[in-house]
């Protein structure tokens, strides 16, 4: 139910002539015959009818998908509240201009790009970047069988009681006709097809991948940066649950998703702490053998009287943050709480999550004395992330040593990586390179930004290996990092590793030339090969695509100085004080420019 048909069974929201008020633009829902419609002035252009082409969702919010020209989907910031029954605006503290690239009509809110891919069943999104222009398809709108399984008739075929080998055209299937059929001895392959739509991420081509498809192949997973998630790794943007469950020791011993959750009701496998005692109980789990056997749904262990909400397992190490208004989303890293941590750095914790009136040094003097003899107070990444997030220096060697401890999360070391990386300018140690070769793809990835500072000769010879790299998103981060770098000299074996890295990542790029923000790297890749003209087309695009895009408005006007282009530069300067006039950047340019 991620798409429903627009239809009298599927659409729950008052379109009976209602109308909803947002500072002072007006919508109104109705219907003409069997179509529904929206007319709102709240769009560029002033007031406009426009129809309904799909209906998202069905818990605990339902919004309505509006076609603004042929093809082009975006998704309605006003929703309907399925418990309330009410129309209500997801961002209420916002008045964005309809020329704002996240106004509900902009290119951040648009279905084809950012949302159908994990709304439908074998999705293309077909964008023209000449005309800018959707031709979309899918095989079906919402998540049908064959969006996890992958290409069914030779499952049919099993079903129906005859031989698959014999009768499938597809190769690779196994005893029941399925190209993917998450067996037990491979909990990744099911966690990975997951997470192709439960994580935050971009994708490196056009649509849906065939599932089985290794995710590191068709994206490229956001690591804990800040704005997503706390220094400790907590739940902070909406990052839909992928990058919290790799921090998680249940990830670390093979829990898969289905150990909990029942994909085809969408129900969890049991009510309330089931779920949890499933496994951590004094039974526990033959299958996850290196569990403490303990009673952990007691008074004994929470502290809470039983069948309240702090008696809940969830309440402590899932901690829920409320999304698009009203849309609780829970924390999947199943952390332990660390009060101790919210007093020092500010980051959240389950604790005073409910006991508001208290502060986190009660909290964390509270589990000190009930849990004593606690392993979780010793150090914590999050105590060099905190600074090092800040820009405060002198902390690269405290952020390798997060890198080079193989017994923390990959996504954790990684993220060490960056930070070193937008915080260092000297060369790395040579102990550092080993992470080159690390089991987890993110670190590889990441490591690749360790030799910006070394000869180009070295460079290439520490990242050839990785131009031929399993995983598509580690070749592509190795072919932005030689990007510049001379190959003359080198063998041609290597050169055609970089070419082929190279065609990969122009195909990554060339699948999102919807994204602003591609144009931003494309500007920043022309200007690294020193081609002034191309990277100013690409920072135009990025503005056209989002208006209130500064850094690209800025670029553009520096480019046309640095090229003596003065008549162009005070064109662009003007075109941004209208659109991005708060940025005090552009008064400097002004005063360059009345000096010419």
């Amino acid at each position: 139910m991620a798409w429903l048909p627009v239809d009298d069974e599927h659409v729950d929201g008052d379109f009976n002539n209602s109308t909803f008020e947002h500072r002072g633009r007006k919508t109104r829902f109705f219907k003409d015959g069997d179509r529904y419609f929206v007319e709102t002035s709240d769009i560029d252009g002033g007031s406009r009818v426009l129809e309904v082409k799909g209906v998202a969702g069905i818990s605990p919010l339902q919004q309505y998908l509006i076609e603004t020209e042929p093809g082009r989907l975006q998704s309605l910031d006003i929703a309907w509240d399925q418990e309330n029954d009410r129309w209500y605006h997801l961002y209420s503290d916002q008045a964005l201009a309809p020329n704002d690239g996240y106004h509900w009509s902009g290119p951040y809110k648009n279905w084809n790009s950012r949302c159908a891919e994990c709304h439908a069943t074998g999705f293309q999104k077909n964008y023209d970047p000449r005309t800018r222009r959707y031709s979309s398809t899918q095989s079906e709108i919402g998540v049908g069988c064959e969006a996890c399984h992958g290409p069914g008739e030779a499952h049919l075929a099993w079903a129906n009681g005859a031989s698959s080998s014999e009768l499938s055209v597809f190769e690779g299937t196994d005893d029941q006709g399925l190209i993917v059929g998450f067996k037990d001895a491979f909990p990744h392959t099911e966690i990975e097809q997951c997470a192709a739509c439960h994580s935050r991420r971009e994708p490196n081509q056009d649509g849906n991948p065939l599932p089985g498809t290794p995710f590191h192949d068709s994206y490229r997973l956001a690591l804990l940066r800040d704005g997503l998630y706390h220094a400790d790794g907590q739940i902070h943007d909406e990052v839909y649950v992928y990058g919290s469950f790799l921090q998680s020791k249940m990830y670390a011993e093979g829990v898969r998703c289905t150990d909990c959750h029942e994909p085809h009701s969408g129900q969890l496998k049991a009510e309330g702490n089931g779920v949890c005692t499933q496994c951590h109980s004094q039974v526990g789990n033959d299958t996850f053998p290196s569990l403490t056997l303990k009673r952990y749904d007691s008074p004994d262990h929470h502290f809470h009287e039983a069948g309240t909400a702090g008696a809940q397992c969830v309440s402590c190490h899932m901690i829920e943050r409320t999304y698009m208004g009203i849309d609780g989303r829970r924390d999947h890293s199943f952390r332990v709480p660390r009060p101790d941590l919210s007093a020092s750095l500010g980051t959240p914790n389950a604790c005073t999550d409910c006991h508001t009136d208290k502060p986190a040094t009660w909290a964390a003097e509270e589990l000190k004395m009930r849990f004593p003899d606690s392993a979780h107070r010793s150090s914590h990444f999050a105590s060099v992330f905190a600074p090092a997030r800040r820009g405060v220096t002198g902390l690269g060697e405290q952020l390798l040593n997060i890198a080079l401890q193989e017994t923390l999360p990959g996504i954790v070391r990684a993220s060490a990586i960056n930070l070193y990386a937008q915080h260092s300018g000297s060369e790395a140690p040579s102990d550092a390179f080993s992470l080159l070769s690390d089991s987890d793809p993110l670190v590889r990835a990441a490591a690749v930004s360790l030799t910006a500072t070394l000869p180009a000769s070295t460079q290439v010879q520490l990242l050839s290996k990785l131009l031929e790299d399993p995983l598509r998103s580690v070749r592509i981060a190795t072919a932005r990092q030689l990007l510049g770098v001379s190959l003359r000299g080198e063998e041609q074996g290597i050169q055609d590793a970089v070419q082929n890295a190279n065609d990969e990542w122009r195909t990554a790029l060339s699948s999102k030339l919807d994204y602003p923000e591609t144009h931003m790297v494309i500007a920043g890749t022309a200007l690294t090969l020193r081609n002034p003209k191309a990277a100013i087309r690409a920072f135009q695009e990025a503005t056209q695509l989002d208006p209130q895009l500064s850094d690209a408005w800025i670029m553009q006007i520096r480019l046309f100085m640095a090229l003596q282009d003065y008549t162009n530069a005070q064109i662009t300067l003007q075109r941004a004080k209208k659109l991005i006039p708060e940025d005090v950047r552009l008064a400097d340019f002004e005063r360059l420019l009345k000096g010419r």
